[in-house]
């Protein structure tokens, strides 16, 4: 009998440590998150002006024409277009420095670049440990803005109080270096595209 009540007392503190921990603190935990953070919460997506995801301000993407500012290099492949699609997991090429197809990917990088006269920045050429870096560096974005602004056939000064405003400072002031989002800064350029065209 004593097994028993035993076994009924500790099958109703699994019930009740089970409900707490799988059921009542994630709702609860969601339910704050949703509330306080909604924007992080849901992933820090990037909507256009028809309220669709084209990517998120945390994951890096690739643009290849001449009007956006490039990312840094990734090992992580995407899908092509607009949104950010990860078609593997994050992660570096472990690739040894020793390694040819490194050599050979970052001399071919920076060939792409000095072909448009461009002397690139490291992060330019080199991929982030992650491979999902959304930012380059302040240098980085400085050695594109010639070629962007020709491309889209606007001045300089139009848009380097965008890579200003999309700078992100230091975490906590101390750690890291800023870093410009790329994908951000490349959509606020397209709407500052279609605003000129309607006016």
């Amino acid at each position: 009998m004593i097994f028993l009540q035993e076994t009924f007392r500790a099958l109703r503190i699994c019930l009740l440590i089970w409900l707490l921990t799988a059921i009542i603190y994630p709702l609860a935990l969601t339910f704050f998150a949703q509330s306080a953070f909604s924007y992080s919460a849901n992933g820090s997506l990037v909507l256009n002006i028809n309220a669709q995801p084209i990517g998120s301000s945390l994951i890096g993407q690739i643009f290849t024409t001449d009007k956006y500012f490039h990312s840094r290099p990734s090992s992580v492949k995407y899908s092509q277009g607009k949104r950010a699609i990860p078609l593997g997991i994050s992660g570096g090429s472990n690739l040894a420095p020793s390694n040819s197809d490194l050599t050979t990917r970052i001399i071919d990088l920076a060939t792409e670049f000095s072909e448009e006269n461009i002397q690139p920045a490291a992060d330019l050429i080199y991929a982030s440990g992650s491979g999902l870096d959304p930012h380059i560096s302040l240098k980085a974005a400085r050695q594109q803005l010639t070629k962007v602004a020709q491309a889209r056939g606007i001045k300089e000064n139009e848009i380097i109080p965008l890579i200003n405003k999309y700078t992100d400072d230091r975490f906590l002031g101390i750690f890291g270096e800023p870093g410009v989002n790329v994908l951000r800064l490349n959509y606020a350029l397209d709407l500052q595209e279609i605003n000129l065209k309607q006016n």
